[in-house]
């Protein structure tokens, strides 16, 4: 990675010098993502010896907080960027120095209706999001829909979001606990865009109820495989209201808080460690890794493999999963003011700290898809962004807070990487370019104008594309889920946990775990159960 990132994560230099002197643990973990040190405290706090193999220089994987412009003082989550699915129950029973910070307005999508700059925004109370709907649809209907269909979900959460941290139901198990016929049908046996037809008229709030279900997902509304369902489900049951939050101090701060919760229970980090083989026969296994200085071999009772479904194919031999792609463009921003927008009758603070809806109308949603899957890149690029420093200046440094400095972090949807292959920087230019100009048909003002420079003059704008993030993270195809998303109860192979493996003592602890995808630390906690329910080796 560039040099003038100035991550700020944990380096593991005492696990360097451990490792050599100590070459068997209990449970060995590849990759210093936030699932592994998830498992490595939940293990070391148990007693078990663990040892932690990472890649890079620094632990986080994808949920790092970085410095990405030259000589600016602002700490960005640089992949993962809001909280919604990590379980309470983790944070408290690591201990976790960590606090996330919710948001007033839910969002805001800019229109023209009429000739006029007009839009909708969720959030501020529920009178005041009465009255949104009321003035862009012209009467009641959308907002009572609204809040029949958002009720449904939320019950549907509190029953469903608690079983993530319980052995596998069962389909029917889990139906039961859901208790109810309309919500079950809705979610999971039904394309969502039935619901989304069926339940609204209004083609902007169709296509604002939609967007949960295309995050990192390329899919259609009526995709027959249902994976856009999958991917709503996971967006609307986080906490057990489907809230996403901000992570106070940037997504870095989780994974500081667990890489020290993990070393002080006694586990060893070891950056700059890339495992490259396991041998196991179900009863010990043996850990190949390299580092800049050569080879070394660590054995185990236990292998947790915090990395995707190919990596652990790689790892152990075995035939590799289908390919997975991601379908994203990633992209952070630093201005020294928030743009005017066209729509005067919402103040730019409210509008860009919730989630900022661009060309997400239901029908320019289904076109983008249609031409990306005709191996085009979308014409009129759907994306949201959202004001990180808005809930929590703590990311700016106190002259830029002083300044009124913000930061911008937009993701684009509809982008799978097949369409970046002949060329990814031109294409990557290409796509921004098309994005932004997306983003400044709603604002009174070029966002050019807005944007900060770093200390070498350049505007402070980065980009990352599917292909970006599988050469930077490893991401297979780029798709920040490992692999499309599963439903939250067993099948065939899964095990008791959802990270077993056809190897007795390797288990999977990473987001394409089931019950995996987003920063959860799901995987990790249930991959330590797993091996917590075996007594520990003498």
């Amino acid at each position: 990675m560039p040099e003038h990132e100035g991550h700020q994560g944990h380096q593991a230099d005492p696990g360097h010098r451990d490792l050599r002197g100590h070459r068997s643990y209990d449970v060995v973990i590849v990759g210093g993502g936030h699932n592994g040190l998830v498992a490595a405290a939940y293990l070391a706090r148990a007693g078990r010896s663990v040892l932690v193999l990472e890649r890079l220089g620094h632990t986080g994987g994808a949920a790092v907080s970085t410095r990405p412009f030259t000589g600016v003082d602002a700490r960005l989550s640089r992949y993962s960027y809001l909280v919604s699915l990590l379980p309470r129950k983790i944070v408290r029973d690591l201990g976790l120095d960590f606090r996330v910070q919710g948001r007033t307005i839910s969002s805001y999508t800019p229109v023209e209706r009429g000739g006029r700059p007009t839009g909708l925004l969720v959030g501020g109370g529920e009178e005041r999001t009465r009255e949104a709907f009321a003035r862009l649809t012209g009467g009641e209907r959308e907002y009572a829909a609204w809040q029949r269909f958002y009720g449904m979900t939320g019950r549907l959460a509190q029953r469903v979001f608690p079983t993530l941290t319980e052995p596998l139901p069962t389909r029917e198990e889990l139906r039961r606990r859901v208790d109810d016929e309309e919500a079950w049908r809705t979610l999971f046996e039904e394309p969502v865009g039935v619901a989304v037809e069926e339940r609204f008229a209004d083609d902007l709030v169709r296509g604002v109820v939609l967007t949960d279900a295309l995050i990192g997902t390329f899919a259609d509304a009526h995709d027959p495989s249902l994976k856009q369902n999958r991917c709503f489900l996971y967006h609307v049951i986080g906490g057990g209201t489907g809230a996403w939050d901000v992570p106070v101090g940037g997504m870095g701060a989780l994974t500081d808080a667990l890489a020290t919760a993990a070393r002080e229970a006694g586990a060893v980090l070891a950056t700059g460690h890339e495992a490259v083989r396991v041998d196991t026969d179900g009863r010990t296994a043996e850990v190949t890794y390299r580092t800049a200085d050569g080879e070394g071999v660590a054995t185990a009772r236990h292998v947790l493999v915090n990395a995707s479904p190919q990596t652990l194919a790689a790892l152990t031999g075995d035939e590799p999963p289908v390919p997975a792609e991601g379908a994203q463009l990633k992209v952070n921003m630093l201005l020294t003011r928030l743009p005017r927008l066209r729509d005067r009758s919402v103040d730019p603070r409210e509008a860009f700290a919730g989630t900022f809806h661009i060309a997400e109308g239901y029908e320019q949603l289904a076109v983008a898809h249609a031409q990306a899957a005709a191996g085009e890149l979308p014409a009129v690029p759907p994306s949201e962004i959202y004001c990180h420093s808005l809930t929590d200046p703590t990311i700016l440094g106190p002259d830029l807070v002083e300044r009124g400095y913000q930061t911008l972090t937009l993701f684009g949807l509809h982008t799978p990487a097949r369409l970046f292959a002949r060329d990814n920087d031109a294409v990557r230019e290409e796509l921004l370019r098309t994005t932004l100009a997306q983003l400044d048909a709603r604002l009174d003002e070029p966002l050019a104008d807005c944007l900060a420079t770093d200390a070498d003059g350049r505007p402070c704008i980065e980009a990352r594309t599917p292909l970006d993030l599988e050469r930077d993270l490893g991401l297979p195809g780029g798709n920040i889920f490992h692999r499309d998303l599963t439903w939250p109860y067993a099948r065939e192979g899964a095990g008791r946990w959802g990270v077993e493996t056809r190897h007795a003592n390797v288990l999977l602890c990473g987001a394409g775990a089931v019950r995996g995808g987003g920063v959860s630390g799901v995987p990790g906690h249930n991959a330590a159960m797993a091996v917590l329910e075996e007594p520990a080796t003498g």
